[in-house]
């Protein structure tokens, strides 16, 4: 029973083992999921994931394998090419184009063209309505229109018209590619740790409680020292508004989980490029503009300096007097990056876009050569590769 859904999880680089399998056919052969398709769901995860990490992907493995369908191979569904479905832009229809797209079958026959599509297609579409693809009114694919078809590879509900969401997984966010979640941006960044002693001597030294007590005559002599704390000084400076609204949630979670990790922490905002001046609030930040020239006389160079954007910007912003979207800037940007990289050589780039999507961005590629390739995705491992990187100066 389920035998070909514990070979796939397999299949698909899941840790699952044979007594985790047997665990599960127990559990069946007891009734807990009482024929309920959800407790099943939540019975299968609790038996066979044992590391978060793995979340997201037995989602999308049991979405494949339950959800849909015996003529559809699941591995075809698994490994659709990533750049079928990369949105590239998007279509917007009239209401009178919208009226004259009509349904192409019901889900049975829905099923059997996607299955033939899956044998048959060799190449991206875009704009179609037929294939596999984006933009157009094929009923498979994302960021088109279809009165009734199968989402694929699309990250949101945008007519709320999909019959089948391919990719709809419950832990998206706990996949080490990903975005984060708070607790693991947390487990991440704790790998950023230089300790020292200081403060109230609160914790017992065992060697030099030994040595006392035997130089004592064997009469306990109890010795006490500063309990270890994390001197790490962190510097974070992070990119608002415009394409950056996208990742709002995300850099609140990395925000937040800084503050609860470093105690010596403290934060910055610009926009797009570094320039002359920097802010602490944003609904006023024309009114209170910090200096940049600031943070180089208030802070020494043992911060480690977090910059944390898209560097999706146009070129001119950042190689050209005056290139800012928003202001007159008598400096290039890439002026102020490198007064501060000189400043502080202990800096890494946090980056929320997709490592895979840095190349189709000429100012991301600009900004990571200034980095001197000190640029990271903001994932899990994305992360724990900054941290490692912090913890030296740069060449």
């Amino acid at each position: 029973m389920f035998l070909d859904f514990f070979l796939l999880l397999k299949e698909k680089g899941l840790p699952v083992s044979l007594r985790e399998y047997l665990d599960l056919l127990a559990a069946l052969e007891a009734n807990v999921p009482e024929y309920n398709v959800e407790h099943f769901y939540f019975l299968s995860r609790t038996i066979l994931v044992k590391n978060e990490e793995h979340l997201d992907l037995f989602d999308q493995v049991f979405s494949v394998y339950f959800k849909g369908i015996e003529q559809i191979q699941s591995s075809d569904i698994l490994n659709l090419p990533e750049d079928w479905l990369r949105k590239n832009g998007e279509r917007l229809f009239s209401r009178e184009e919208l009226e004259k797209i009509k349904s192409q079958g019901d889900l049975e026959s829905l099923l059997d063209r996607m299955a033939e599509l899956l044998k048959e297609q060799k190449e991206r579409h875009q704009g179609g309505n037929k294939w596999i693809g984006t933009g157009g009114t094929s009923p498979f694919g994302a960021y088109g229109y279809n009165p009734e078809g199968f989402r694929i590879g699309q990250d949101e509900s945008r007519h709320r018209k999909a019959i089948k969401v391919w990719d709809k997984r419950s832990f998206k966010d706990l996949s080490q590619d990903e975005e984060l979640e708070t607790r693991n941006m947390k487990m991440a960044l704790r790998k950023l740790r230089i300790l020292s002693r200081e403060g109230r001597q609160e914790e017992i030294d065992l060697n030099k409680t030994i040595r006392s007590t035997a130089k004592n005559s064997g009469m306990l002599e109890i010795e006490m020292v500063p309990s270890k704390k994390n001197v790490v000084k962190v510097l974070l400076l992070f990119d608002i508004g415009g394409s950056m609204d996208d990742h709002i949630d995300l850099c609140s979670q990395l925000f937040s989980a800084a503050k609860y990790e470093f105690k010596h922490l403290e934060f910055f905002y610009f926009h797009n490029c570094l320039y002359e001046n920097v802010w602490k609030q944003n609904e006023r930040r024309w009114e209170e503009k910090i200096p940049t020239e600031t943070i180089f006389n208030t802070f020494n160079n043992d911060y480690r300096v977090v910059y944390v954007g898209d560097a999706s910007m146009s070129p001119y912003e950042i190689i050209a007097p005056s290139g800012s979207v928003e202001h007159y800037n008598e400096e290039p940007g890439q002026v102020w990056l490198q007064r501060m990289i000189e400043h502080f050589p202990y800096f890494v780039w946090l980056n929320p876009v997709a490592k895979s999507e840095w190349k189709y961005t000429q100012s991301i590629g600009m900004i990571q050569n200034i980095m001197k390739n000190r640029m990271f995705p903001l994932t899990i491992r994305g992360i724990e590769a900054a941290v490692e990187v912090l913890k030296h100066k740069a060449k």
